[in-house]
């Protein structure tokens, strides 16, 4: 009898845990699923970004993928939102490289109209849900207003960079060149649209410093250009404020370092999080704002401990 008992029991407990497990395998089959698709996932600033959405797709509730195009290019970039879309996500997040992309999103929307949020990068289209991202023009202003607070009048600068073809860097300088022309800062050289690795960053910057001595400052299209640039200088003996955009961990390094007074910086983390939260209310239905500026913060000694200390807790 007691025998009996026991199998009954352990014939109750079985069946209980199968329930309970299907129960939550049905809920967590009801949660929504959202791609994102980046451009990158092995540098930084996109780490970062990455981070912010996976907080965001645990606070919203919200079954996450993450992926970053193979290889960047405009035809890579449309295989694989054609890949994603196969899996009908009830919504996509996509950082798009430009407007080139805009005839497969619009092939792709036509099939299935899910909502669609852009991220980091805007591009002309009227079906998106949304753009999470900077005010790329306000950012060069304030990196150019930063630069000139260091310098004084008839001072020269040098602005270096890859990239030009992309808005979002045209707008960074155009911020910056006001800014500087409005202080009265001279631009003395500007190493754009060039291959913005690491070799080819240090030799334009090594050809800028040794045609210009007299220049008081550089300003970077994006952060990685931005150390890479430092470094040249120090290897020429050379030491200016540089100003990048991002606001990764290794720059915001030198400025506790000493190595530079500080930088303008985007806030990819803001963007992540802000772009799930965006996606979650258009499934629903809900208002979404057309723009959502993440803004752009300057960071100096005094405050760039406390950003680092976020930024690494949320890499961990």
């Amino acid at each position: 009898m007691l025998k009996n008992r026991k199998i009954i029991f352990l014939l109750f407990a079985m069946i209980s845990f199968m329930i309970i497990g299907s129960i939550s395998q049905s809920r967590a089959d009801e949660k929504p699923k959202v791609t994102m698709v980046l451009k990158d996932l092995d540098t930084q600033y996109w780490q970062i970004l990455k981070a912010g959405a996976e907080k965001g797709f645990k606070d919203f509730g919200i079954q996450g993928k993450i992926v970053a195009t193979k290889a960047e290019s405009y035809y890579e970039q449309g295989r694989s939102l054609e890949e994603e879309y196969e899996s009908n996500p009830d919504a996509l997040i996509l950082a798009p490289y430009d407007s080139t992309i805009v005839p497969v999103l619009e092939q792709l929307h036509e099939k299935n109209e899910i909502p669609v949020v852009l991220v980091d990068q805007n591009v002309a289209w009227d079906s998106k849900a949304a753009f999470i991202g900077t005010d790329n023009r306000e950012l060069g202003q304030k990196a150019g207003s930063l630069l000139a607070s260091e310098l004084q009048p008839g001072n020269k600068v040098a602005f270096i960079g890859g990239g030009m073809e992309t808005p979002v860097f045209k707008e960074r300088i155009s911020g910056a060149r006001s800014s500087l022309e409005d202080a009265g800062i001279i631009i003395a050289a500007e190493s754009l649209g060039i291959y913005d690795d690491e070799k080819t960053v240090k030799k334009e910057m090594t050809k800028v410093v040794t045609k210009h001595p007299d220049i008081k400052g550089v300003i970077a299209t994006h952060d990685l250009v931005a150390i890479q640039a430092i470094e040249a200088l120090e290897e020429n003996g050379v030491s200016i404020p540089v100003i990048g955009a991002d606001g990764i961990t290794d720059m915001l390094e030198l400025i506790e370092e000493g190595k530079i007074s500080g930088t303008v910086a985007q806030n990819p983390f803001d963007m992540g999080y802000l772009s799930v939260e965006m996606a979650a209310k258009a499934i629903k239905g809900e208002t979404v704002e057309e723009f959502v500026d993440t803004g752009v913060d300057i960071i100096i000694k005094e405050n760039v401990r406390q950003r680092l200390d976020f930024l690494n807790k949320r890499l961990k």
